[in-house]
Parts: C-alpha cells; sequence; structure tokens
C-alpha cells in the first residue's frame, strides 16, 4: 500500500511539475512594442491560435525521462487605451483554452496525461510615465516618436480548470501578479523596448489530494526586443527572454524545479484589410535548466478600433 501511495504521489508530481512549467511557459511570452505609446481611444479585440511543443526538463537527480508536452492553445482578447492624469492608460485581458497532452516515463514506465480546458486568464493594466501623453488619433500622428517609459500589473485569478480531487490541472488555484517596468526607445526605423517584472504567487491550498500546501517562489523575467518598421505598417522583432526562480514546495518539501532559462525568437506583424493584422510569431529555447523546453508557433488575428 504504501508503494502504491509513493508511485501515485509521484505520478502526480511529475505531471502537476509539467504542466506548471508549462503554465509557467505562458507567462514568459514575449512581447515586442508592449511599452510603444498608442492614441487614447483606440479598442481592439484579438483572437490567436498557437502550438507548443516540446521537452520539459527535471532534475537529472529525479527518475523522470523524456517528458514531451504537445498542447495547442487558442486565445481570446479584448483591449482599451484610455487617458488617466494627463497619460496615456491601457487594459487587456485574454482568456486561453488548450487541449493536447503531456507524456514521459516514471520509473521506465510510461505514462500520459490528457488535457482539455480552460487556462487562468489574465487581465494587463499599463500606464504610461514618460512620453506617452494621452493624445488623440490626430494629435499622436502629428506627434514625434519619443522615448517612452511606463509601468504595468498583469492580474491572473484563479479561475481556470481546477479539481482539488485531481492530480492534473489546467487552472492554478491561486493569484498571481507581475508588477512591470518597461521602456521604448526609437531609433530611426528601428524600435528598441525593454521590460524588467516579477511572477508573485499566492499559495494553494487546497492542492492534491485536497489539503496538501502548494507555494511558489517568485520569478524573475526580462525581456529585450528590436523592431523594425517595414513598409505599410508592417514590422518584424527579433525577441529575447531570460527568467529565473519559481522553485515550488508542497508541505514545506521543496521540489528541485529551480528555473534559469532563456527563450529567443521573432515576431512579423502585417496589415490586412482595414484596421485587421495579423501577427505571427516563433520563440524556442536557446538555454533551459528545468521547465518547459518548448517550440512555439503564434498567429494572432487583431481588429483596431479607433
Amino acid at each position: 500500500m504504501t508503494t502504491c501511495r509513493c508511485r501515485v504521489w509521484s505520478l502526480g508530481w511529475w505531471l502537476g511539475a509539467a504542466l506548471l512549467m508549462a503554465g509557467n511557459a505562458r507567462g514568459q511570452e514575449l512581447e515586442p512594442r508592449a511599452f510603444s505609446p498608442s492614441p487614447i481611444g483606440t479598442k481592439f479585440v484579438l483572437g490567436s491560435f498557437s502550438k507548443s511543443e516540446g521537452g520539459i526538463l527535471f532534475d537529472p537527480a529525479v527518475d523522470i525521462d523524456n517528458v514531451q508536452a504537445d498542447l495547442w492553445i487558442a486565445t481570446l482578447g479584448a483591449g482599451y487605451t484610455f487617458p488617466l492624469a494627463g497619460h496615456q492608460a491601457k487594459v487587456l485581458a485574454v482568456v486561453p483554452v488548450a487541449r493536447g497532452a503531456v507524456v514521459g516515463e516514471l520509473n521506465d514506465q510510461s505514462q500520459r496525461q490528457d488535457l482539455a480546458g480552460v487556462i487562468d486568464p489574465r487581465v494587463k493594466i499599463s500606464f504610461g510615465l514618460v512620453g506617452a501623453p494621452a493624445l488623440s488619433l490626430v494629435e499622436f500622428g502629428r506627434a514625434p516618436r519619443r522615448t517612452a517609459l511606463g509601468v504595468a500589473a498583469t492580474i491572473m485569478p484563479p479561475w481556470g480548470q481546477y479539481d482539488a480531487g485531481q492530480l492534473v490541472n489546467l487552472g492554478s488555484n491561486r493569484w498571481a501578479v507581475k508588477p512591470e517596468v518597461g521602456v521604448s526607445h526609437p531609433v530611426g526605423r528601428w524600435t528598441i523596448d525593454g521590460s524588467a517584472g516579477v511572477w508573485l504567487f499566492t499559495a494553494n491550498e487546497s492542492y492534491f489530494p485536497g489539503r496538501a500546501i502548494k507555494r511558489q517562489d517568485p520569478v524573475l523575467a526580462l525581456q529585450a526586443h528590436a523592431s523594425y518598421s517595414l513598409p505599410r505598417r508592417s514590422w518584424l522583432a527579433i525577441d529575447a527572454t531570460w527568467f529565473t526562480g519559481g522553485e515550488t514546495r508542497v508541505d514545506g518539501r521543496r521540489n528541485p524545479d529551480l528555473q534559469r532559462n532563456t527563450r529567443v525568437g521573432a515576431t512579423l506583424s502585417i496589415p490586412v484589410a482595414g484596421q485587421q493584422s495579423i501577427k505571427l510569431a516563433y520563440s524556442t529555447g536557446a538555454d533551459t535548466r528545468r521547465g518547459s523546453d518548448f517550440d512555439t508557433v503564434n498567429a494572432t488575428w487583431q481588429l483596431t478600433i479607433f
């Protein structure tokens, strides 16, 4: 009986850790031009479809091998830019839904977990401190490009699919928030931007089998982007992010899942009919210590209304 319980706990741990790392990968998305100014009154809706596929790396001391994830993620979102104290502010909300599977070997035996459901949504609120005055569309078109400095907070409420009686869930059953500071600097047809933020997490007090308490250390995340403006409002960006931290503990027992990873990628934005655009993005793990070493392809459609 003890051996069986240990086996179930180990299986649940690696599947749960795999999904947690996959969820953290969602939090490390590359976002070029996130702090670039835009005119107030701008509304936009978006829909995206992405595929993430690759390995999940664990501590070599853990007898878990060949863990692979194959996830399809669809996302719907909407945003609005508005004036606040004479500066530009923006709110963006997105809701992702995932479908796929995680497979791997535990003690040389193959295991699989199928996934389908809603992931914890995200709401991001940003505010321009310097270089982002509240300008109308006409005023914005006449204003010179300038360096912009802003702050943001991303909030991730525990509204994803979660059942404390299950070993694996798409939702995390805890709140997360990411305070962030970012800068955008134009140089001719180039835009250089970057940001620094930290993910902070509350505890999941209903971790499997419903009575355990799961905690996670903060995750420090840095991003850098260089984008070039092409004809007809198109642009191309080279992206990079580095993040570290995120060790977890269950009832005080620390798991060997410290992350210290680097991802790189590219983004191409192309205008289509009217005020619509298509954004294509690719990213891959450049250096992965622990966690998800995914290749991700993403296509996003956006409609902007001024």
